[in-house]
């Protein structure tokens, strides 16, 4: 085993960083203040990132992209993560990879804008009756013609305000399983001017300020035939074929988050004093230093274990889940010490802590909650036992 990271991936981590620091992180206040990220300054961040390499940089180097192997866009993905999240997903923008099972027509209508940065997409999936249980879903797709029309409706879904199109999921029939009637699902590209298609302000979140959601409404939207992404009843397919390491880049931002949070506990305990001495000689307080630096180990490991694997092609869903939920319970663990090392500092916003703090509690939500994660964990561990 190598540990080290290769000049590249050190130059990668470094250029990243500098760009957070100098061109994300003085914006924070303004977003986590007012709760909104202006278009103006999207525009004018997004150059610089485009500048510098980084826009787009998760997608293949054929397709305009940065070309990095999984654990390098890991290491990416963990610098990003330390700025305010509405910052650097908008004006640092990767697009999603499920756009590469598209037709030639279909990456140059959508995929290629969104690598210039002249589109943004959304994905989609989530309804109000069904969230981690996809096969719930009641919005539907019914064949017309030579068209599909589409119904129902989506929440929680990411910054679809300013999206260009969404690629969305939607029932489009069912099959018989020895379990039962299971929901056959097609993914679509639906533009945002399209007929019968509604986009509304979604709910107000304690999590990620500036980081809009919002609820989808679909009422009878025709699209075409050409509008469908990969095969028909094969959204699944394509989604998992594509859509695998979305778990390890929460897992990668969970971490750059902790890393900061720590970083600051670490400063102020070796700065402030208390009783004639400084705070990190008490050992309530270096005891949670030790325990903070430990699980932030524990948890990169995981993570750069599973994208080295998913590379190699010998990644498992546990693998991913483990990565996924510890990254995200140590991020949770983090943020909460280190303001109890600042005291009642830590809570106000002249300090990042607070924003980590309340970012950290979506983490362990979106993208599978933990109880999700362990359930992959302990069917994987149990599938060879016949449990």
């Amino acid at each position: 085993m190598h540990f080290a990271l290769t000049e590249e991936q050190q130059m990668i981590v470094d250029t990243t960083r500098a760009f957070v620091e100098k061109e994300l992180y003085p914006h924070e206040a303004l977003v986590e203040r007012t709760g909104h990220l202006p278009m103006e300054l999207i525009r004018e961040i997004q150059p610089k990132a485009i500048e510098a390499g980084l826009y787009a940089a998760n997608m293949p180097e054929e397709v305009g992209g940065a070309g990095l192997d999984t654990l390098t866009w890991l290491l990416y993905e963990k610098e990003l993560g330390r700025a305010n999240y509405a910052l650097h997903w908008t004006c640092v923008a990767r697009p999603s990879n499920i756009m590469m099972a598209g037709t030639d027509e279909q990456k140059e209508k959508y995929l290629y804008p969104c690598i210039r940065g002249e589109k943004w997409d959304c994905l989609a999936m989530t309804e109000p009756g069904a969230g981690s249980d996809l096969r719930g879903m009641t919005a539907s797709a019914k064949e017309d013609g030579g068209d599909y029309v589409l119904n129902g409706t989506k929440h929680f879904i990411s910054h679809a305000d300013i999206a260009d199109f969404s690629i969305v999921f939607m029932a489009t029939g069912e099959e018989d399983t020895p379990r039962g009637k299971k929901k056959l699902i097609t993914a679509f590209f639906v533009d945002k001017n399209t007929p019968g298609f509604t986009v509304r302000d979604g709910y107000r979140n304690v999590s990620h300020r500036g980081y809009t959601n919002a609820v989808l409404e679909f009422d009878n939207c025709r699209i075409p035939k050409s509008a469908i992404l990969g095969e028909v009843h094969k959204g699944f397919q394509v989604a998992n074929d594509w859509l695998g390491a979305t778990r390890l880049q929460v897992a990668a931002t969970s971490l750059g988050r902790a890393e900061r949070a720590f970083e600051h506990a670490l400063e102020y305990s070796a700065e402030r004093k208390q009783f004639g001495q400084q705070i990190s000689k008490f050992q309530g307080v270096s005891f949670k230093l030790a325990d903070m630096a430990l699980e932030i180990k524990a948890a990169n490991l995981l993570t750069y274990e599973a994208g080295w694997k998913f590379d190699q092609g010998s990644v498992t869903e546990a693998d991913m889940s483990m990565a996924k939920l510890k990254a995200t319970e140590v991020l949770a663990m983090v943020a909460d010490e280190a303001i109890q090392i600042h005291g009642g500092m830590g809570l106000m916003d002249e300090l990042p802590l607070e924003r980590i703090w309340r970012d950290a509690r979506v983490e362990r939500i979106w993208e599978g909650t933990s109880e999700i994660q362990r359930h992959i964990i302990s069917r994987d561990l149990l599938r060879p036992l016949g449990g």
